[in-house]
């Protein structure tokens, strides 16, 4: 794992090469072991920043040249099937290390962009053809690693973070549409970023800059499901689909336990990580193991059920326990992690995993990719619900503007249950699509339009088009499954997987995501919604394939989830960081961004006895500040 940059200028600039070593020194932490850069013609440049994991000699390092001085190559990832490529495709080659980036290298020299089908794998590469003088950059299919991509006045530059494309001469202008979304969701849905001028390469797709500058992009994949279509489940036998699952996990495990450095996995005590860890455990003697524990929130701590499939497998666990305070001693670090607006929340508890099993391994494997594939949310099951006319449906409309008048809250069982019911019944009143993009949001775009200060007609529709583009995956003569196929092109690569990839990479930490190897995505998409979701019983044949090796309790236990307690910490810790800095009057004015009224309407409802889900929309805001502070103000 590692981080990769480069640009393309039509103009020789020697600065550009000051830059590029800026860029790699500020992926460091991505990669630890080796940073290097190389200018290789007067226009192109490549940087990068090495995670040793598989092959970690020297000769391995990058930028990579092969044998005839044509190809360079710079790589993220891992292409977990490299060796079967290797002697399918490359036997006649001689390779002067043991690396998949060589094979990669040797595969592209060889197959041109048809190779990247044949890559089983997680991956972000550029390689540059001095024949043709073309940079040639991909990513891989669901967009497990970044790769984003700045285009502007004849300067293009490709980083794995954007805080390395910052290291150049570029444009810094905010894309107030991008804003728009990002106040809704507390995360970015799609390729665009916060800055104009810098997109992402979107999941499945390559992009090619040819030697004049020109830039072009395509697709060598999409999740084989087409949205309206409804699998029967007479068409498919459920007993031999658990039986072709099962096998498809097992081996995508297997493959993802190739390593040259310590290798353990997460475990949650949920059933998505404990299948991992149970076939880990088939091929790892003293498989490493690792949870994390809440010593001041006992009612989220799942710990228990981590050690029971521990103790089941012999695994060699390490439980972190952590106190609320040791999580909001890492807020600050975090934020200065972050180098585009991010705002789950979660991410908290997932950098202190990660920072703590780094001290043993290298590499984790985690079960992430579950929830989407297989309708593991809360929401899938409210979704359900609405499309079934389950008989709560009368009263949950009937009731709705009652329970808008409620006090609502997350950080309370009895307020939450209001909340979630409210949430419900105005879901009801919505079409298909619209309920998805509710239920994904923590407000409405106009809620969010009333934060900015000079938002106008072009900029709430073009906000709106881009939401419309993800909501058209949800038709009205489909699904759920419409709903997990917008999941996997949304809230995957936008939150998930980008909140893994962050939190991981800021401790040098390769987190590796079995259940999202492509032949285990491309089956779960056969599979009609009766074998993923049946009532309440979410993750259905997932639970039914490896019932008979996991610990019974796993399968009655409630799924509680976990929430850091950003709500206290707003009101105490942090009130004086919005009240007197990111979120002051003074600050709010002076930038010119936001509707200052509605930023203290918005404080004042934080502090009140129904915050709902103000502290939601108060952190997103807090987040945001604290990177425009960062890289506009400093």
């Amino acid at each position: 794992m590692c981080g990769i940059a480069g640009y393309f200028s039509r103009e020789t600039n020697v600065l550009l090469n000051s830059a590029l070593q800026k860029a790699a020194y500020s992926l460091s932490k991505r990669g630890p072991d080796c940073q290097q850069q190389e200018v290789l013609s007067p226009h192109v440049g490549f940087a990068h920043a090495r995670l040793s994991i598989i092959d970690t000699s020297v000769v391995a390092n990058q930028p990579m040249v092969d044998a005839s001085g044509r190809y360079t190559i710079v790589f993220n990832g891992e292409i977990f099937n490299y060796r079967e490529l290797q002697q399918q495709y490359l036997q006649n080659v001689q390779l002067k290390s043991h690396s998949d980036t060589e094979v990669l290298l040797y595969l592209f020299a060889k197959l041109g962009k048809g190779c990247v089908n044949l890559l089983n794998g997680f991956f972000a590469f550029a390689i540059y053809d001095k024949h043709t003088e073309e940079i040639f950059l991909a990513r891989d299919r669901y967009g497990i690693k970044p790769l984003h991509v700045y285009s502007h006045n004849g300067l293009i530059v490709f980083a794995s973070e954007m805080k390395a494309i910052l290291q150049f001469p570029v444009k810094r202008e905010i894309d107030f549409s991008t804003l728009l979304l990002y106040l809704q969701l507390n995360y970015i849905p799609d390729e665009q970023s916060m800055l104009r001028h810098i997109k992402r390469v979107k999941p499945g797709h390559y992009t090619v800059i040819d030697k004049e500058g020109n830039v072009s992009e395509g697709a060598y994949y999409s999740v084989p499901y087409q949205p309206g279509n409804v699998v029967s489940d007479t068409t498919v036998n459920y007993n031999e689909a658990q039986v072709q699952l099962r096998n498809l996990i097992e081996k995508a495990v297997e493959r993802r336990l190739v390593s040259d450095v310590p290798l353990g996995t997460f475990l949650s005590g949920g059933i998505d990580s404990s299948i991992i860890t149970a076939c880990a455990a088939k091929h790892v003697s003293n498989l490493s193991t690792f949870s994390i524990g809440y010593t001041d929130e006992p009612y989220f701590d799942e710990t228990s059920y981590a050690n029971l499939v521990a103790k089941k497998f012999g695994t060699t666990h390490t439980v972190f326990s952590v106190s609320n305070a040791e999580m909001f001693e890492n807020i600050f670090e975090i934020l200065n992690t972050v180098d585009e607006p991010f705002a789950d929340s979660s991410s908290i508890a997932v950098y202190i995993l990660c920072k703590k099993t780094r001290q043993q391994v290298t590499v984790a494997l985690s079960g992430d990719g579950g929830d989407e594939l297989f309708a593991g949310y809360n929401k899938h099951r409210a979704e359900l619900m609405a499309r079934n006319n389950s008989p709560f449906n009368l009263l949950a409309k009937t009731l709705h503007p009652a329970f808008s008048l409620l006090p609502k809250s997350r950080h309370s069982s009895i307020l939450n249950k209001l909340r979630q019911a409210e949430r419900y019944g105005k879901g009801l009143l919505l079409n298909y699509a619209d309920r998805y993009w509710q239920w994904c949001s923590f407000q409405s775009a106009a809620e969010a339009s009333s934060l900015l200060k000079a938002t106008n007609q072009l900029l709430l529709a073009e906000a709106e088009q881009r939401a419309n583009e993800i909501k058209k995956s949800i038709t009205t003569s489909g699904d759920l499954n419409d709903v997990l196929y917008a999941d996997t092109k949304m809230v995957l690569p936008g939150d998930m997987l980008t909140k893994v990839d962050l939190m991981s990479m800021a401790n040098s930490l390769e987190v590796r995501v079995p259940l999202l190897d492509y032949t285990i995505v491309d089956f779960a998409f056969t599979l009609p919604v009766s074998f993923k979701i049946q009532g309440n019983n979410s993750k259905r044949i997932l639970k039914d394939a490896f019932r008979d090796e996991l610990p019974p309790e796993l399968f009655i236990r409630p799924k509680h989830g976990f929430e850091v307690p950003l709500l206290k910490w707003l009101r105490t810790d942090l009130r004086h960081t919005i009240e007197n800095d990111l979120l002051s009057h003074n600050f709010i004015e002076q930038q010119g961004i936001f509707n200052a009224a509605a930023i203290a309407q918005l404080k004042s409802r934080l502090f009140s006895n129904n915050p709902g889900d103000s502290h939601a929309t108060v952190w997103a805001l807090t987040v945001f500040q604290y990177w425009y502070k960062r890289y506009f103000l400093s």
